[in-house]
């Protein structure tokens, strides 16, 4: 099993930014996509970016041109860098992996929270 350990939320302005770091438990070089989602009250959870192994990204149309995710294999995480940020960013976030493409994720973590708000 893989554990994922997400940090760098918090209050910030609208039009701001936050970097986001998810660390992983062991090797992740190995991990064919890391993805970051998030979870508003009410709402589903939402695949926000994903990267592969070969470092191909996708991005929701909601967050495109603003969001940036990047792993570094060596360290063990993922980033995910949040620009021009906008209150309905508000959630918690989360980082995964799959294995392989049609891996399952695995479990999730605890995740950090995301304000934007004036």
């Amino acid at each position: 099993q893989v554990q994922f350990v997400e940090s760098g939320g918090g209050l910030v302005q609208p039009g701001g930014s936050l970097r986001l770091s998810c660390a992983a438990s062991r090797n992740s070089f190995s991990i064919y996509r890391m993805s970051w989602y998030r979870q508003a009250p009410g709402k589903q959870r939402e695949l926000v970016a994903a990267i592969t192994s070969g470092g191909s990204t996708n991005y929701a149309d909601s967050v495109k041109g603003r969001f940036t995710i990047s792993r570094d294999n060596a360290k063990n995480t993922v980033y995910l860098q949040m620009d021009s940020l906008k209150p309905e960013d508000t959630a918690v976030y989360y980082c995964n992996g799959q294995l392989y493409s049609y891996s399952s994720y695995y479990p999730w973590g605890q995740g950090t929270q995301v304000t934007v708000s004036s």
